[in-house]
């Protein structure tokens, strides 16, 4: 698989317009849920080169990230016309350029598109590396293919759409390239915070995935260091969309977490385990910690959830044989992949989240 095209742009119209116009297409279709369709999409319906595109709207959040929206999306392509000759621009978040992508890459065998992402979660992750997909039987990302958009178009113009929380749950996926990456970044993110987050921040960590990805394209080995965090901030996520769906009785209806929040607190036990098992620096880990603990807060668990969280993570697409396997740290940018724990270290890891 070639490595993703991610452009930075400093003039979207253009740039827009320039990777449209790489592609031959007889039809143009957009991409949007219904909160970027009123937010987003505006910002490049003006353009000429957007002039016929035909819109197809989703509805937003994760719990929408289902086979029934793709198909929604595959329906609303054969009603209007599309061919294995047309073009769709997916404009969003993660949610729909990964859902976007998988009903592009899937319709007629494969059809192009292109992704703008709206969220800083979506620049930094979602939008390099070429996975598609959508959530099945209450897992995340259960499905899906790898294949890569013709052109991956970066432009901080819709960060100013943003509120905090979506900014910060963007900024925990920097925070693990940093971690991932070496101390200089870390210490760049730890110290800076979302508040001054700049182009360049967001153009280094990109290109942290994209070094990854480009040397290991299909997730064989080195790619796992991106799973750092998200064994466990999967099963938190899994958790807080089962509380979504399926409240318990005489409760407020919670909403569901960003993803970027689960990330962060699954940072903190896998840090801790790092810590115990394979030499990761305790005063790093607890500047870490701290960072997380300030602006992240924590989901509300208690020992009672344990046994749920270690049936969520043993369903992680990178565990082999039904051994939970996790990417760990030996120091910043000492990535050790593939390592066990058991169910007592991960429960430990747990109670360290719980009580920091």
């Amino acid at each position: 698989m070639e490595p993703q095209k991610v452009i930075i742009s400093h003039c979207l119209e253009q740039t827009l317009t320039e990777a449209i116009g790489l592609c031959s297409y007889d039809k143009l279709f957009v991409l949007c849920d219904d909160i970027t369709e009123k937010v987003c999409l505006p910002v490049v319906s003006g353009f000429g080169c957007m002039k016929d595109a035909l819109p197809i709207v989703i509805a937003h959040s994760d719990s929408s990230k289902t086979i029934e929206s793709v198909m929604h999306v595959w329906s609303q392509l054969q009603t209007l016309g599309a061919t294995r000759h047309s073009l769709m621009v997916n404009i969003g978040g993660g949610m729909v350029t990964d859902l976007g992508g998988f009903a592009a890459s899937t319709f007629k065998r494969g059809i192009s598109f292109i992704n703008i992402p709206t969220t800083l979660l979506a620049m930094i992750d979602a939008s390099v590396g070429g996975k598609t997909g959508f959530n099945f039987g209450g897992l995340k990302n259960e499905i899906g293919v790898f294949s890569n958009a013709d052109s991956v178009i970066l432009d901080t113009v819709f960060l100013k759409t943003l509120d905090h929380q979506n900014l910060l749950s963007g900024y925990a996926e920097m925070l693990k390239h940093g971690l991932i990456s070496n101390e200089k970044m870390w210490a760049e993110l730890i110290n800076t915070g979302v508040e001054d987050i700049s182009l360049q921040m967001i153009a280094d960590s990109v290109a942290v995935k994209q070094r990854i990805v480009t040397e290991d394209p299909l997730e064989h080995g080195l790619r796992k260091a991106l799973n750092l965090g998200h064994t466990v901030g999967h099963a938190f996520e899994a958790m807080s969309l089962e509380r979504t769906q399926h409240p318990s009785p005489n409760t407020q209806h919670p909403a569901p977490i960003l993803h970027g929040y689960a990330v962060a607190w699954g940072l903190v036990c896998e840090l801790y385990l790092s810590a115990i098992k394979t030499g990761f620096p305790t005063d790093k880990m607890h500047q870490t910690v701290a960072f997380v603990k300030e602006r992240y807060g924590k989901m509300a668990i208690t020992c009672n959830d344990y046994p749920t969280l270690l049936q969520l993570m043993t369903h992680d697409k990178k565990n082999t044989a039904g051994t939970i396997n996790f990417t760990l740290l030996g120091g910043i940018g000492n990535i050790i992949i593939n390592q066990n724990c058991t169910d007592e270290e991960i429960c430990e890891a747990l109670d360290f989240y719980r009580e920091c």
